[in-house]
């Protein structure tokens, strides 16, 4: 071996693993899972904290990490500037914020901020959904790379869909609302690759109040998921009614599933050989095998109409359970084989509202989640409900953390915070 390839290999060894990214809110294998054991289990505003940075305005998108940047969406001036934020790992300092101007009025619910939508790279663009002031991408030192314009998203609760990256391709579901539709773009120049329509679309029967509402009730703010099955990829969306699988290459409808809710907020995840899909505000939750053609709604694994709990955050699968953090603040833990209940327990707040908005985050036979009161939780996750650690920082917090290379990034309403233990901190 020359010299050449020996220092070659020599620096390769010596850098993170690739996994250590984390390159989405999803995380590297897009569901919310670290490939890395080794993280915090206890902080607070005053110890294990390398450093806090305020951010201008509230915003409830989580922050992803590659390298030695951390990103984050932000808007300012209640969405008139919508924008991407880059800011130096080891310090927190901003290295840059860039972003468009929208002199539209879109609405929004109070409690969800313009720029919802999470960020996502490959390790040589970013790419940011700002909804109806387009999709951009931006290289690592801010320049803009393209912009494409996919029309209004409006619906008067504003959005939640994050872009998504698969192979040459940025995934965008710009919804919910008139506009909706799912599209593939170029991820090197921003062109339009192909566009499904997906209209809302009342269900056809009256579904716990829901049917005949047409004053924005309706619509998804899920993310898509890519899943492999059959040798074949597959985009996993859940929609108005149903579970949609499209094809990557053309946006060809694979199969679908009845008995989606008409309003879906959680996002699918793919463990174990099964997808697991909730709905919203008490929708309906299925556990379906990915593959097949057309109607496959028979295939279900376990369907329930209406559950109980009202559901943002999406699920997490390990060793033959589900385990979910509904809205108003419990954790529960499902068998994935038959759906029953193992263990349904409340996370007890610190603060005055115990709400979870966010999404779990699974390290080993560990769960890391936020409520809005800034307490990350530490569970087991285990058949047996067990609370290892309540870690509090006083700030509203409704993001999911980032986990990359044994640091957390956590996302509050008020600052961007890099969790480490002391002794990575010494000298910070």
């Amino acid at each position: 071996m020359n010299s050449t390839l020996i220092l070659t290999a020599l620096l390769v060894s010596s850098l993170p693993l690739a996994a250590a990214n984390w390159p989405s809110w999803r995380g590297p294998n897009q569901d919310n899972t670290s490939p890395e054991t080794r993280f915090p289990t206890k902080w607070s505003r005053s110890d294990n904290v390398k450093w806090r940075t305020p951010l201008p305005e509230a915003g409830n998108s989580s922050p992803i990490v590659w390298g030695d940047t951390v990103f984050v969406t932000q808007a300012v001036d209640d969405g008139r500037e919508r924008t991407l934020m880059a800011f130096n790992r080891a310090t927190g300092k901003l290295r840059w914020q860039q972003g468009v101007t929208y002199s539209a009025t879109d609405p929004r619910h109070k409690s969800n901020p313009h720029c919802a939508a999470s960020p996502v790279t490959d390790g040589e663009r970013v790419v940011a959904s700002f909804a109806s002031a387009g999709i951009v991408a931006y290289d690592f030192e801010g320049k803009q790379l393209w912009k494409t314009d996919l029309g209004p998203q409006k619906h008067e609760w504003g959005q939640g869909s994050s872009p998504i990256i698969h192979g040459d391709l940025v995934i965008v579901y710009h919804g919910p609302g008139e506009f909706s539709a799912l599209h593939a773009l170029d991820k090197r120049t921003g062109e339009k690759r192909w566009s499904v329509p997906l209209a809302e679309v009342d269900p056809p029967e009256r579904f716990d109040g829901f049917a005949g509402q047409r004053d924005g009730k309706l619509g998804t703010f899920s993310t898509p998921l890519v899943v492999t099955a059959g040798g074949r990829d597959e985009i996993i969306l859940p929609v108005v009614n149903r579970v949609r699988a499209f094809a990557p290459a053309t946006g060809r409808e694979l199969w679908s599933a009845d008995g989606m809710s008409p309003l879906v907020y959680s996002s699918p995840t793919l463990g174990e050989g099964s997808l697991v899909i909730y709905g919203g505000f008490f929708g309906s939750v299925i556990y379906q095998k990915p593959g097949g053609a057309g109607d496959v709604t028979v295939n279900r694994l376990f369907y329930e109409r209406r559950m109980r709990k009202h559901t943002i955050g999406s699920p997490l699968v390990k060793d033959g359970h589900v385990y979910l953090c509904v809205t108003d603040g419990f954790a529960q833990c499902y068998e994935l084989a038959t759906g029953r209940m193992l263990w349904e327990e409340r996370l007890p707040a610190t603060g005055a509202s115990g709400q979870v908005w966010g999404s779990g985050v699974l390290v080993g036979d560990r769960i890391y989640v936020s409520n809005q009161s800034g307490d990350t939780f530490i569970l087991r996750a285990a058949p047996k409900f067990e609370v290892i650690a309540t870690n509090p920082l006083g700030e509203l917090s409704n993001s999911t953390p980032a986990l990359s290379n044994g640091e957390i990034f956590l996302r509050t309403h008020a600052a961007l915070y890099c969790v480490a233990e002391a002794k990575q901190t010494a000298g910070q």
